[in-house]
């Protein structure tokens, strides 16, 4: 049970931003919490009348009889139930915020891409109006693949809610800090953490400082878990217990306000007369989670070669295919390198694999010129792509000390299935149209002897 004293003493003028006090440690455990004492039942799920005239309701993640160490569900207690938070829907439009799939005839996605950081703008931007879709994969009605978002963050949402039905989200800061305030509790989120939010949590996006800009990988299909680390065994890269879920933390406000439903790819809006984020308590293991990317211990070679990209996973999203992801996020931050007679950057190849990267801060070790902090590159499935020729002559004539790579945090998205460009990347969002020329300096050299031609 949460400690009591960090969370007890709430009253009901006070909004839950100043609510929340602390988080609990682990990834996957079944959790319990409450923001009023006696407010969780004890030895039972569903009593007859619940502390204080709660309301029991559960949220699923997953099937009821998904296996048990895959199941997903958390048991809430609630001011109201959340039928009291849906009323009559009206479609509405969010035209930036796109869903696979989204195949735009007039745009090619087959190629080497990378832009510079979306600019901010002048204009009110909240969580939802602020969101630029990227790219697509997949299909959100068959709940796999992905999309891509770059989000801009200039406002707060007021009296404002959101939950998407179709996705997980991933949230990766760049610039600027948010306020998640969640049914289960709130997450303040800045540059160098991540955020999960699961599918159905409903919430409230506050900005605390700004303007903001990040990453949202939006995940339709099996939710984002720790990767098996095989022979690498139990420690090393992401540990359960550096990530963070929030304490309980609740509002019983009435105030006109106002619920949005992203489902299958469409957005809807129903008004209500409260505050929908009135959970007092909760238990169980279906939650959203915050993690600090400092946190991730890499492994890597400490003899010779370079090894696969997958050794810095940091989540994966698991498909139907045993070892081929729907989605994995993979994390290049500061590391030694020490490998002799080695190519040191990630090598050049293609795979079946699409690999969407951003950059958060710093240089990136394969694309020393051009990746800024904010910019994002797409390598689609099945197209080359590797080191620039600077960062390949650094590599290849470069003394083999060891040397420290600092200053540095990018990340990538990477799937199963095609990326494609929505019109906003091909048209509105910076485009670096000479992106494909970072190869053109590659040189022959072959020459027909053994030490090939280095001059």
């Amino acid at each position: 049970m949460t400690d009591q004293s960090r969370v007890s003493g709430l009253t009901r003028a006070v909004g839950i931003s100043a609510l929340h006090e602390g988080y609990m440690p682990g990834f996957g455990n079944d959790f319990e919490t409450e923001a009023l004492p006696g407010a969780l039942p004890e030895g039972r799920n569903s009593p007859q009348r619940c502390a204080y005239g709660l309301y029991g309701e559960q949220l699923s993640g997953t099937a009821f009889t998904a296996p048990s160490h895959q199941n997903e569900r958390t048991w809430c207690y609630r001011i109201r139930p959340s039928v009291k938070h849906s009323a009559r829907y009206e479609k509405i439009a969010l035209p930036y915020w796109q869903s696979a799939p989204n195949v735009d005839p007039d745009v090619i996605s087959l190629g080497q891409y990378r832009w510079d950081p979306v600019p901010h703008s002048d204009a009110p931007l909240t969580w939802l109006t602020g969101m630029r879709t990227m790219t697509t994969a997949g299909d959100v009605h068959m709940q796999v693949g992905m999309a891509a978002h770059i989000y801009l963050v200039t406002q707060s949402m007021q009296d404002a809610y959101f939950y998407s039905a179709d996705s997980e989200l991933l949230v990766v800061p760049q610039e600027g800090r948010l306020r998640f305030c969640t049914e289960l509790g709130v997450i303040d989120l800045a540059p160098q953490e991540i955020a999960l939010l699961p599918r159905g949590l409903l919430y409230r996006v506050e900005l605390v400082e700004g303007p903001a800009r990040g990453f949202v990988c939006e995940n339709y299909g099996q939710k984002f878990t720790l990767p098996g680390r095989g022979p690498i065994g139990a420690n090393c890269m992401a540990n359960r217990r550096d990530f963070k879920t929030p304490v309980a933390a609740f509002e019983d406000r009435d105030a006109a306000s106002t619920v949005t439903v992203k489902w299958q790819g469409q957005f809807h809006v129903t008004r209500i007369g409260h505050s929908p984020l009135d959970v007092v308590a909760w238990h169980g293991n279906y939650a959203p989670v915050k993690y600090d990317l400092r946190s991730y211990c890499p492994v890597g070679a400490v003899l010779f070669d370079h090894p696969d990209p997958s050794i810095f996973t940091v989540l994966t999203a698991p498909s139907g295919v045993e070892g081929t992801a729907n989605i994995d996020f993979v994390l290049f931050r500061e590391r030694w390198m020490v490998a002799e007679n080695t190519f040191r950057p990630p090598w050049y190849h293609k795979n079946v694999m699409s690999e969407l990267m951003g950059n958060i801060y710093g240089q990136y070790d394969a694309k020393p010129q051009g990746f800024v902090p904010g910019g994002m590159s797409l390598h689609n499935m099945m197209l080359p792509h590797g080191p620039d020729n600077a960062a390949f002559e650094k590599a290849s004539l470069g003394d083999l000390a060891p040397h420290k790579l600092d200053h540095t945090m990018s990340f990538m998205f990477e799937t199963r299935f095609p990326q494609h460009l929505t019109r906003f990347a091909a048209t509105e969002a910076p485009l670096q149209d000479d992106y494909i020329d970072c190869w053109e300096s590659l040189k022959k050299r072959f020459d027909g002897t053994p030490e090939g031609n280095w001059e």
